[in-house]
């Protein structure tokens, strides 16, 4: 833990008293020194942060207001949000919905409205039935169960944590497959079990979701827990018209981000994701880091910053 003063803060036209940020498995990646992440030689790490308006060159945001920003190249080219203070572009900011607490913003998070970008995606595509999600304990994994069984989707989730099953249930999770069926490479066709999926995980389990999704369905895929590299046969593109979409939560454009946080606070159960919620002080913020990275964490992980 090390103190710093205002000059360490990076150029921006408003500067924000951080209340809370969160663990990601980005997070989890740059606290523990893995590389892929950080792209400067010295960062504060934290790609999400939530607080209010301290300071502001901009006239669309007055001194005292709550908001959130996600991604946007905080801790990974701009210093992020595990610190007491941070300063960052008017534009990456979004209001924290009145109907939420800081807190219960900062544990949706970038999980939570990747999430909500992967089920827009889902549904602007018309995908309707039974949708997979893998990962599904994880932040991203656990908020999409919800919002999806919110909306009346029939959820299927994958995860190779069977003491998990019930934690998954209680989201609303109709079916629990074991994560092993999707681990090794199959055939490029397979039973058409999905109408759309939503998968975390990347690699050998992404290729074969691909090759299990029915006739005309999609996939939003925004993570690589298991592999960043896929082999994948065209047979499913080609024969079956799937659609894989890629959820880019870094660079979203700001009506896009407007919308999936609108959709969330009216989407997401605030009391299920209290549930799901775990809070750390600052000081516990690297212990997390290698629990996320060994797949023990459960749900969200939110760090108050000055505890």
């Amino acid at each position: 833990m090390t103190d710093l003063d205002d000059d360490m803060l990076m150029p921006g036209d408003v500067t924000i008293d951080v209340d809370h940020s969160s663990i990601n498995y980005k997070d989890g990646l740059a606290l523990t020194g893995r590389p892929g992440v950080v792209r400067a030689p010295s960062l504060l790490a934290g790609i999400d942060l939530v607080g209010t308006v301290s300071e502001s060159q901009s006239p669309e945001w007055a001194p005292g207001a709550r908001v959130l920003v996600n991604g946007c190249g905080l801790g990974e080219t701009h210093h992020g949000g595990l610190a007491e203070r941070a300063r960052v572009d008017s534009a990456w900011l979004v209001p924290v919905p009145e109907s939420m607490t800081p807190l219960q913003a900062a544990a949706i998070g970038t999980a939570g409205y990747t999430a909500m970008l992967a089920v827009l995606e889902l549904e602007d595509a018309g995908v309707a039935g039974d949708i997979l999600v893998t990962g599904a304990s994880g932040g991203v994994g656990s908020i999409a169960i919800a919002l999806l069984a919110k909306l009346g989707h029939h959820v299927t989730a994958s995860t190779g944590r069977a003491e998990e099953h019930d934690y998954l249930r209680s989201l609303g999770a109709a079916e629990i497959m074991d994560r092993a069926e999707l681990s090794e490479p199959g055939k490029p066709l397979q039973s058409q079990r999905w109408a759309g999926a939503i998968d975390s995980v990347g690699g050998v389990t992404l290729a074969s979701v691909l090759s299990q999704v029915a006739y005309g369905g999609t996939v939003a895929a925004c993570g690589n827990a298991q592999s960043s590299e896929m082999t994948v046969s065209l047979m499913p593109f080609i024969l079956r018209a799937v659609k894989l979409a890629g959820i880019n939560s870094v660079s979203t454009p700001r009506q896009q981000r407007l919308r999936a946080w609108q959709r969330i606070a009216t989407d997401l159960d605030l009391e299920l994701l209290d549930s799901l919620t775990e809070s750390v002080p600052l000081a516990d913020a690297t212990e997390v880091a290698e629990r996320i990275l060994a797949g023990r964490i459960r749900g969200r992980t939110v760090v108050d910053v000055r505890a």
